[in-house]
């Protein structure tokens, strides 16, 4: 997930009061629930705002208090929380970050909370990305498949064809076409790599890879194998031996490349499908931009996502209730607006039949006509993947890309390196 534009945090108001206010909700029997959501978008901020109210309109004996989080924090954050028993009721995550959450015992299992209308509408692919030994910690709603963002003009100057979810590029026809773009100080692509795993991890899946095996007896290693390899050392190769990706961007963030992008200096950036919102507010008078799909391996266009959830703290005193909340703010024409205020995809079926999701206006429907192919993150109910993330595999895969080392010298790292950083969370 991209890094987020820091909001002003009310971190103040998790340490004033418990985990749901008192256990009988309060002097007047009314129930206190709090809800911390990471919206960060001003159009998605005020969608999340809106729903609270609405519930709290229709729902006098239980308010919903809204309060603002930071995608940039929210791990520590949540972390001090949870052992301080100061953890909101009702909190906003993405999937990736669930698993130490919810084998800590810091998340409620929801089997058995969630309405059946719910547990139907999304489907079990997107359960998988928040299931965790048997349980489900985590609702997820909101999903983003990565995608090419291409100057429309540039490629049809050039000649090159057009992939389409129907017919997608391969990894090895991305590096012709890229290479074919580049020249005169152009490149055919830049990737915005400063996060690297994620964006690698997902890819990946695409040709097979999964980097992360779990054994007969549930331990998980790291095995980087030829599959691993397929996307990572076609970027690899992008940037040092065919000189069609810029070597510059590889430490960039998202929004770092766009002014380049406008700028006509790269035919296309990677990048996730709400980045279309800062496209449309940003691109210059006339700029002609497109949505591909991302390269296709030997599974298809088959790639991970780790989508934003909505889990319950055991430590809440007040479960069912939020439970409720968490169901409204999940009805089909309540996921849609969710959705469309932060330009993603809902997960539920009934949401993604909206004709809103199916416009050709800013591509709409090319990501929509993408959604079966998301699939839960490989790292998902990795134990210990945070650490092996930030101490590991960040930077071998941006020394790798730099091209400062090789592709042994990166396996090992993520094989050797990387399974001592798992063994210590499963002993």
């Amino acid at each position: 997930m991209r890094t987020r534009v820091l909001l002003p945090l009310v971190v103040l108001a998790l340490l004033l009061t418990g985990c749901g206010g008192d256990d009988d909700g309060g002097p007047d029997g009314r129930v206190t629930l709090r809800f911390q959501s990471l919206a960060w978008q001003e159009e998605s901020v005020e969608v999340n705002q809106e729903l609270v109210k609405e519930w709290n309109a229709s729902h006098p004996d239980v308010k919903v208090e809204y309060v603002q989080g930071s995608w940039d924090s929210v791990h520590d954050q949540l972390l001090t929380s949870f052992e301080g028993g100061e953890a909101p009721d009702i909190i906003h995550d993405a999937s990736d970050d669930l698993a130490d959450f919810a084998y800590g015992g810091y998340l409620a299992d929801l089997t058995d909370l969630l309405p059946e209308r719910l547990r139907s509408d999304i489907p079990q692919r997107s359960w998988d990305t928040a299931t965790f030994g048997g349980g489900i910690y985590g609702v997820p709603f909101l999903q983003e498949p990565r995608v090419l963002i291409a100057n429309a003009k540039w490629l049809k100057d050039a000649g090159v064809r057009i992939p389409t979810p129907e017919r997608p590029w391969s990894w090895a026809e991305f590096r012709e076409i890229t290479d074919e773009l580049s020249g005169d100080s152009k490149y055919g692509v830049a990737w915005p790599l400063k996060e690297p795993v994620s964006a690698t991890l997902n890819l990946s899946l695409s040709a097979g890879g999964q980097l992360f095996h779990r054994d007969t007896d549930g331990k998980v290693t790291v095995r980087f194998e030829a599959a691993d390899a397929v996307m990572p050392r076609t970027v690899h190769d992008q940037a040092n031996t065919d000189r069609s990706a810029s070597p510059t961007t590889l430490g960039s963030g998202g929004s770092d490349t766009l002014p380049g992008f406008f700028g006509g200096r790269y035919a296309m950036v990677p990048l996730g499908f709400s980045y279309r919102q800062q496209i449309v507010q940003q691109a210059p008078k006339g700029f002609d931009w497109q949505v591909l799909p991302a390269p296709a391996g030997a599974d298809g266009l088959t790639q991970g996502v780790s989508p934003q959830t909505l889990s319950i703290a055991e430590d809440s005193s007040h479960k069912r209730e939020a439970a409720e909340f968490i169901d409204f703010l999940l009805r089909p024409k309540n996921m849609v607006r969710l959705a469309l205020g932060d330009w993603m995809l809902p997960t539920g079926t009934e949401a993604l039949k909206d004709p809103a999701l199916h416009t050709a206006e800013n591509d709409w429907a090319t990501g929509t006509s993408l959604a079966g192919h998301l699939r839960s993150a490989p790292a998902q109910s990795v134990r210990g993947y945070p650490e092996w993330k930030d101490k590991v595999a960040t930077p071998a895969f941006q020394e790798y890309y730099s091209g400062a080392i090789g592709l042994a010298e990166l396996r090992r790292r993520l094989e050797d390196d990387g399974n001592l950083v798992l063994a210590r969370y499963q002993r």
